[in-house]
């Protein structure tokens, strides 16, 4: 197994990266910044790794294996998310992400974690209206953002099959999560990707609401 990081100095086809990738079986992900840069993450057998490299061009440095289990599109917002903290008969997070027109909920009692060991309880409530979540006074915005979809199956879909993979982009929590429906119920998991802090305990570290 090899992982790259790839910069390319202008924008790529992303489109044609994602194929070529997938036919050589290579995983990972293609963005192109606002600077209009073109960055991409590539891991798998070496040599496809390799062709993947030769079919782009760019500059390869050696980078950690971030688990993926596609080679797909990062940078495009798929929608809004926020959590907040309610702390009304018994305190807990509310993880809202927005999904087809409404804000899918999960209630969080330890509220999420940086560290990939860390998995975290995650009960399914049900559907909210977008921007219903208002502040008050046993309620504060712990975190929001934006998200991307991830994994090989769309959503809402991926939901509906217990397995949802996404990449937060948020004022505290940043990077790859899934969502994992078991016999117990759901659960809040961080990817190993370059976000995550084994060890780590943001909900103690960041208390504070965002703005």
């Amino acid at each position: 197994m090899q992982a790259l990081r790839i910069e390319v100095p202008g924008t790529v086809d992303r489109d044609a990266v994602v194929a070529r990738a997938r036919e050589l079986g290579v995983l990972g992900w293609v963005r192109v910044d606002d600077d209009g840069r073109s960055r991409l993450h590539a891991e798998g057998d070496a040599e496809a790794v390799q062709a993947l490299v030769a079919f782009v061009g760019g500059d390869a440095q050696p980078a950690k294996v971030e688990g993926h289990e596609q080679f797909a599109v990062r940078g495009v917002p798929h929608g809004s998310f926020v959590i907040s903290i309610h702390d009304a008969t018994s305190r807990h997070f509310d993880l809202r992400l927005e999904v087809d027109g409404v804000m899918k909920s999960w209630a969080v009692p330890k509220g999420p974690s940086l560290d990939p060991a860390a998995k975290r309880l995650a009960i399914a409530q049900p559907d909210h209206a977008i921007g219903s979540d208002v502040p008050g006074p046993t309620r504060l915005i712990w975190d929001r953002g934006v998200y991307e979809q991830g994994g090989r199956v769309p959503w809402p879909e991926a939901i509906d099959r217990g397995h949802a993979v996404f990449v937060l982009h948020g004022e505290k929590l940043r990077g790859g999560f899934a969502l994992q429906r078991t016999p117990r119920g759901w659960l809040l998991v961080k990817r190993k990707d370059d976000e995550a802090r084994p060890g780590s305990d943001i909900v103690a570290e960041r208390p504070e609401a965002v703005s």
